[in-house]
């Protein structure tokens, strides 16, 4: 009987340790499952929604960017792009590989974009612009490439290639920084494209647009199966800007031309503006670049050609470029001196090709004896404005430079602007530890030592001669839309402020700049015939690092000023030789006449190049009058 009681008991502990063992099971069982539904749920339903559906991104459209007669300048287009969602197993080498050699990809290049893929649920861009070629053998091999699809979306797409790259700019894939910048703005996704430079960047949120998207159902393999939810994208704001096709191509043309002669292969900036409004008719710099090549991926031999070159195809030089501005400057010499009363327009100053206080000469030891305001400023006399120069004082020269616009930013709506720089006697004892000597104010006041101005701002100076004294803030853009094509913002000209100069004193300028383009003028024979009448003002400034720089500053027509036009050729040598022919190219487009009477020139030599004709026929026929505004130097 004992024996028995012992043995129920023993089998009853052995129940009841089996039961509590049954009610932890359960309880674990029931904490796990609460867990998972009450804490984790959101996070399993994610992974397993992500195993089934994947998001993918719809690029939106760039806003576009028209001339100002209605012609597209910069606009998009479809284009194949493969995407990439890594499936559980990630990519093999074999399949690495395979794919490198489809698209025509270096192995590592591929690797390294694989490898910094971190989501499994958006699709990540390995390469954009396929060709149909391309697209077809990815669609082919599709089993054979887990996690790799072809999308369609809208790419960057610059038409007229190099043309007025700097100002237009260029777009990028999003990167971590964007993406960081970015965060949180709606319409952002990781295919967005982003402005890099020009008005790309300055504009960026505006033309950009919203980016949307599609919710698809895929299959093991990754396929999309059945499309289940989708937003639009919203296309960015559409631009029209102020540059006139026309014009632009007119300017590039002439800008090439001079370099196939070898003239300007250093570099060439030419802008034109209406001196009625500050708004800027055409901007070009050369070198350039093809801004294609970042939109579609650019590959390492592109790079190179943009990279290795020294003369800095990037920069815009028509705003960032800063040069002595040489003999133009006699514009502010001039206009001081006549304010300040310190000469008057009939007074003769003897010129004997030197300076009588300090031996400073006329370029080629030139001697043009009597001479007065306009004479001197048509004929770029040197000795006559170092006497001017001297008449005045670096202080006043210095003020009136800086009335005029210069050692400060015009205000265009464009990133790298440069400042320029006033010459002054506080600038060199600050940066030099100097005492300002008589020769100074000499090379000051014929732009030359400290002098530092833009295209931009020369072309400027020269507006505010030419309209009688109105500063206006240059602008390039004159209208944005809204999607229905209501304007979402209008650019009205604006008037930043006036110059204290009298109108006598700027016609006086405005007579020399005009006797610039007559027969006895520094740029006589370039104009020779020409049915408009221009003023000008050519210039020749030094540069230490090389052969100087030539200048060629105009407005026409001389009565009523349309446009005013400024070229700059790096190492060019005389103004009127290597910038002039560039301004007559682009006055006779802007106003249709000489080679432009009917349309683009289309003569051709034997290789298919334009033929080299009126522009530079002319400059070299002007090469014995133009001798006049050499290099200015403190010989």
């Amino acid at each position: 009987m004992l024996e028995a009681l012992l043995k129920k008991k023993n089998q009853d502990g052995r129940f009841r340790y089996l039961y509590w063992i049954v009610i932890a099971i359960f309880v674990i069982l029931i904490s796990r499952l609460v867990y998972l539904q009450l804490f984790a749920g959101e996070y399993y339903y994610t992974l397993a929604e992500g195993n089934r559906l994947r998001a993918i991104p719809i690029a939106a459209m760039r806003g576009i960017m028209y001339d100002r007669n209605g012609q597209i300048l910069v606009g998009s287009r479809p284009s194949f792009m493969v995407t990439y969602v890594p499936p559980k197993d990630g990519m093999s080498d074999e399949e690495l590989q395979k794919l490198a050699g489809i698209l025509n990809m270096p192995e590592d290049k591929l690797r390294e974009k694989v490898q910094k893929v971190k989501s499994s649920y958006v699709p990540t861009v390995l390469a954009n612009d396929l060709t149909q070629d391309i697209v077809t053998k990815i669609e082919e091999q599709r089993n054979d490439l887990p996690g790799v699809s072809v999308d369609v979306q809208p790419i960057r797409y610059y038409p007229y290639k190099m043309m007025a790259a700097q100002v237009f700019g260029y777009v990028g894939q999003i990167d971590e920084e964007d993406a960081k910048r970015l965060e949180g703005v709606e319409g952002v996704s990781n295919i967005t494209q982003i402005g890099r430079a020009g008005l790309e960047a300055y504009y960026d949120d505006l033309l950009r647009g919203k980016d949307g998207g599609r919710q698809v159902e895929v299959d093991a393999a990754g396929s999309p199966v059945k499309e289940m939810e989708r937003k639009d994208p919203v296309a960015g704001h559409n631009m029209h800007l102020t540059i006139d096709l026309y014009l632009q191509q007119a300017t590039e043309r002439a800008m090439d031309r001079q370099i196939a002669n070898g003239i300007g292969t250093h570099g060439i900036a030419a802008v034109a503006i209406d001196p009625n409004t500050g708004a800027v008719l055409a901007m070009a710099s050369r070198p350039a670049y093809d801004p294609n090549w970042f939109t579609r991926g650019i590959t390492e031999k592109e790079w190179s050609l943009i990279n290795d070159n020294p003369n800095h195809p990037m920069e815009n030089r028509v705003i960032a470029g800063e040069y002595p501005p040489g003999s133009t400057f006699k514009l502010i010499t001039g206009s001081a001196a006549l304010e300040l009363k310190k000469v008057t327009p009939d007074e003769m100053i003897f010129d004997s090709g030197r300076h009588w206080l300090v031996d400073m000469r006329n370029a080629g030891g030139e001697a043009l004896g009597w001479i007065n305001f306009v004479e001197a400023l048509a004929k770029s006399d040197n000795v006559y404005f170092y006497e001017m120069g001297r008449r005045v004082g670096i202080d006043e020269l210095a003020k009136y430079a800086r009335m005029f616009g210069m050692g400060k930013k015009t205000g265009i709506a464009l990133r790298g602007e440069a400042p320029g720089l006033v010459a002054s006697a506080e600038y060199k004892k600050k940066n030099f530890h100097d005492e300002w000597y008589l020769g100074d104010t000499f090379n000051s006041a014929i732009g030359q030592g400290f002098q530092l101005v833009t295209p931009l701002q020369a072309a400027m100076i020269v507006s505010e001669v030419a309209n009688g004294g109105i500063q206006y803030r240059p602008f390039i853009v004159s209208r944005i839309d809204n999607l229905d094509g209501t304007p979402y913002k209008i650019f009205a000209p604006e008037q930043v402020g006036t110059l204290s100069v009298s109108k006598s004193t700027l016609d006086l300028v405005r007579e020399g700049m005009r006797n610039v383009a007559e027969e006895s003028g520094t740029a006589g024979s370039l104009f020779a015939g020409f049915p408009i009448q221009v003023a000008g003002k050519t210039g020749t400034a030094e540069n230490f690092g090389g052969t100087d720089h030539g200048w060629f500053v105009a407005y026409a027509p001389y009565e009523h000023p349309r446009i005013v036009i400024a070229v700059l050729t790096e190492q060019g040598g005389f103004g009127s030789l290597s910038s002039g022919p560039i301004v007559r190219s682009m006055l006779e487009a802007y106003f249709h006449v000489g080679e432009y009477a009917e349309g683009a020139p289309k003569d051709k030599d034997k290789d298919g190049k334009e033929k080299d004709n009126k522009a530079n026929k002319n400059a070299q026929d002007g090469k014995d009058s133009s001798h006049r505004d050499g290099a200015e130097s403190d010989r």
